[in-house]
């Protein structure tokens, strides 16, 4: 069970708080403030901060967030309404307006990201998502690297209480109390999300008791409005992470005095004696009479600190409305993060001497081949490492046997958990390489879809200050008699998003060569393996050891000038037996095995349809709404003039895949469908 606290030992007070460091606390407080009431102003203006979450009421626990980080050791991830937790941290009055007003100088994105979304990368205070709650798995991740590299420091993620019952939360703290991360979860509780009350998100009148049946976890309960107890708190909290190594909760009670941002009006759902409440409980003006009171400080001393304060918030004020925008043409700059220059295959070719191997054991020795030419390398997902168990096909055998529990192990029933946790681990160290079996079966994908979604824009929004390095694995399609949730293919739905490469491999070689490139490269990159080629003999192909094949790079797969058949995946296998049948009856088939959906190799694709003038498009994915609609209008964009024919495509039905052999081999394309395709359109 977990240990929780109401109460803490009690480091700080009125009396053992040095007159130096509650001068210091009173400036963060009231320039915070300052801040706080002056955001709205500058949306009046038209100046921008379109969107700000005010934080008052919430003062005692931000600001003790922020005296408790170490920029030296520790990262932290404040939410959108961290603004006080963000200026005691470090962050200065100008940066905390320049991101407000979304100037090119803002730290956090350089005005990319939403206002109100504060971040100093180079401090480790991390560029955090609109979705709030879901950097808990970053800040699990990161304590995860921690950890690994016995780093002594502790990752703190800060939300709201309401954001606490997304699913993502629950599976951040399980995989923390399960592996025993350095991690403080603070949860800042002012009763509602935007107008929701907390009665109506979960049945424990304060939500950190939901855990309280953790293993390996202490909770501890402070007053948020309070100083002193904020402080006991968050430094008790960071002393037991760090002599016990296990997560600590922190629950603040706290108030929220206004609107929920400024784009609410909280007397639509609070009546005006509720309103008054709130208003009373005001931290900072209780915090001067405290000071007042106890003769610390004079009321004179405390108007010289707010006069000061005034300054350097008018300082603040003249910098920022100063600063120049973002430029419009900067929208292109950090989209996808560099890739590793695969030069010693340029064409991602190679000479047929050796003898071929199979697919799955090329993406086998390649793991290996990669996990000693880095030891910063990573690989987990679900059944990953269990004896003699090596992911569910067994594409990683052997790997924890030769690498060690620490590099090579499983992740919990759990998508998000999984990929979440590989950003987060990425942030500590940036020659960190993450392999995940992102789910099982690529149809398993979708609950991990909005951590696949933040590592897409991660780079972009960040300004080019991070970006998630990680290989996502999925064994994808069908031809095994999967059904649903075993032989679908996902990669329209994945090509959409910019800042991900996308890859599918239809040879051992490429399996090889593409899987180096994705793991050498920074940024995120989908790698979708045709299941059924695992052990095809049709995929095997002799593998150099140092073989690497570049993104964006298509091959040619057969020569031929009547027609092409532009493919990847298990097509590429239908489209060359059927070019070798028609080359029997004297027809030339051109097969172009893309490799690479994003970057796509438009060059080579321009180049054969220049030359054969008639095209068709196959892939195993539904022709609705699938990759191939891409393909087609690219044609039709770049070489129109070129065609004989309209461009066809042959794919699946739009249906899911059955479980029944009949059923699938209706549904998914095969060497005859293609066939029948091709004949139709070179008789147009």
């Amino acid at each position: 069970m977990a240990i929780v606290d109401q109460k803490v030992k009690e480091t700080y007070s009125l009396k053992k708080t040095k007159k130096a460091e509650l001068k210091k606390w009173y400036e963060l407080l009231v320039l915070g403030r300052m801040l706080d009431e002056r955001a709205p102003n500058y949306l009046k203006q038209a100046l921008g901060w379109s969107y700000h979450a005010p934080y008052a009421g919430h003062d005692g626990i931000q600001l003790a967030i922020g005296q408790t980080f170490d920029k030296k050791t520790d990262h932290m991830f404040p939410y959108y309404r961290d603004m006080l937790t963000a200026l005691s941290a470090g962050v200065n009055a100008t940066e905390i307006i320049l991101n407000g007003l979304s100037k090119d100088a803002d730290l956090a994105s350089g005005g990319r990201h939403m206002s109100n979304h504060f971040a100093k990368p180079e401090w480790n205070i991390h560029n955090v998502s609109s979705c709030t709650g879901n950097h808990t798995l970053h800040a699990a991740g990161v304590a995860r690297g921690m950890k690994r590299f016995e780093h002594k420091g502790v990752a703190i993620s800060s939300q709201g209480e309401s954001s606490v019952s997304e699913g993502y939360v629950y599976e951040a703290i399980n995989g923390a109390t399960n592996e025993k991360l350095p991690v403080i979860f603070v949860f800042q509780d002012n009763g509602y999300g935007i107008s929701v009350p907390k009665k109506d998100q979960t049945a424990n009148e304060f939500v950190a008791n939901n855990f309280t049946g953790f293993l390996n976890l202490r909770i501890i309960h402070c007053d948020g409005k309070d100083v002193f107890d904020s402080m006991n708190a968050m430094t008790e909290a960071k002393k037991h992470v760090l002599e016990k190594g296990e997560p600590v909760i922190v629950h603040a009670h706290c108030v929220r005095i206004g609107n929920h941002s400024n784009s609410d009006k909280h007397e639509w759902y609070r009546d005006e004696k509720e309103i008054a409440d709130a208003l009373a409980q005001d931290p900072l003006p209780k915090f001067k009479k405290d000071l007042l009171d106890s003769k610390s400080f004079t009321k004179k001393e405390l108007e010289k600190i707010e006069a000061e304060c005034k300054a350097e918030l008018m300082i603040a004020h003249k910098a920022g409305v100063k600063a120049p925008h973002p430029t419009a043409d900067s929208i292109w700059d950090y989209v996808l993060p560099p890739a590793y220059e695969a030069s010693k295959y340029p064409e991602g070719t190679h000479s047929e001497d050796g003898e071929p191997i199979k697919f799955i054991t090329a993406l086998n020795e390649t793991l290996k081949a990669e996990f000693r030419h880095n030891s910063k390398t990573f690989i987990w997902g679900q059944d990953m490492a269990n004896k003699e168990k090596g992911g569910i096909f067994n594409v990683s055998k052997g790997m924890q046997q030769e690498f060690g529990i620490d590099r090579v192990f499983n992740g919990p029933i759990a998508e998000d958990y999984i990929l979440g946790t590989a950003n987060g681990m990425t942030r500590f160290d940036k020659d960190i390489r993450v392999v995940v079996e992102g789910a099982e079966f690529a149809d398993y994908f979708w609950p991990a879809m909005e951590q696949f979604v933040e590592t897409t824009h991660d780079y972009w929004r960040s300004n080019g200050a991070f970006s998630p390095n990680i290989t996502i694995r999925l064994a994808s399609g069908g031809y095994i008699g999967g059904g649903l949730y075993h032989s679908q293919n996902i990669e329209g739905c994945l090509t959409t998003f910019p800042g991900v490469r996308v890859v599918v491999p239809a040879f051992a070689d490429d399996a090889a060569g593409l899987l180096r490139t994705c793991m050498r490269s920074q940024g995120p990159t989908m790698f979708l393996e045709p299941k059924a080629l695992y052990n095809s003999k049709d995929a095997m192909t002799v593998v150099p050891d140092d073989y690497e094949v570049p993104f964006g790079k298509a091959r040619v797969r057969a020569e031929g000038s009547d027609v092409t058949i532009i493919t990847y995946g298990n097509t590429v296998h239908h489209s060359l037996q059927v070019a070798q049948k028609l080359k029997e009856e004297g027809i030339e088939v051109e097969v172009i095995d893309l490799r690479s959906l994003i970057p796509l190799d438009t060059d080579s694709i321009v180049t054969s349809v220049s030359k054969t003038h008639r095209v068709l498009v196959a892939h195993e994915d539904k022709v609705f709404g699938g990759f191939g609609g891409e393909i087609v209008a690219q044609i039709n964009e770049l070489c129109f003039e070129q065609l004989d024919a309209p461009v066809k495509r042959v794919g699946s039905t739009f249906t899911p895949v059955g479980f029944n052999r009949i059923l699938e081999k209706e549904t998914l394309p095969n060497a005859d469908k293609v066939e029948a395709a091709l004949r139709e359109l070179l008789a147009y």
